[in-house]
């Protein structure tokens, strides 16, 4: 269910715990059901300031590189909300993407840097990454990508050939 309101925000946040709570007691008791705690509700925007990321980019293309290439690319950001940015996690969509990212909040119209690292070990062909950045902002969490064309490295195992007959 989704609720609108227009009103006042603590009228539907009454009611909404009164369905929960109606929601409960049909399920089967008088508290909520592990089912009913398990499922998580929507997030809500914040009141009051926000802090916001503005990339100066937000994809970045390596081009075709080396498979056991270590590259890296620069994102900067400036905060151009109205509250400090704190930056609490950055996580790549593998272990092959590192992301470094400033501990210290930043100040309203401050800047900032993510630093993408990408190796390349064992990725050949093309390669899209993401880093999640999960921040004081809204909505929570944003997204990098960067993408690469990895040439795989030559196989040592046979000869180009193939086998060689005597």
């Amino acid at each position: 269910m989704i609720f609108v309101a227009c009103g006042n925000n603590k009228e539907s946040e009454k009611r909404i715990a009164e369905l929960e709570s109606r929601l409960a007691e049909i399920e089967g008791g008088n508290h909520a059901s592990h089912a009913t705690t398990a499922t998580p509700k929507p997030e809500e925007k914040p009141e009051g300031p926000l802090p916001s990321f503005e990339f100066s980019e937000e994809e970045h293309d390596f081009g075709t590189i080396e498979e056991g290439e270590v590259v890296e690319h620069v994102f900067t950001f400036t905060n151009t909300g109205e509250a400090p940015l704190i930056i609490q996690n950055a996580q790549g969509s593998c272990g092959c993407t590192v992301p470094t990212w400033p501990k210290e909040p930043i100040p309203v119209g401050g800047t900032g840097e993510i630093v993408a690292k990408f190796n390349s070990k064992g990725q050949p062909n093309v390669q899209n990454k993401t880093v999640t950045i999960t921040a004081n902002t809204w909505p929570k969490q944003t997204r990098l990508r960067v993408k690469a064309n990895v040439t795989p490295k030559a196989s040592t195992e046979t000869p180009a050939d193939g086998p060689v007959k005597k």
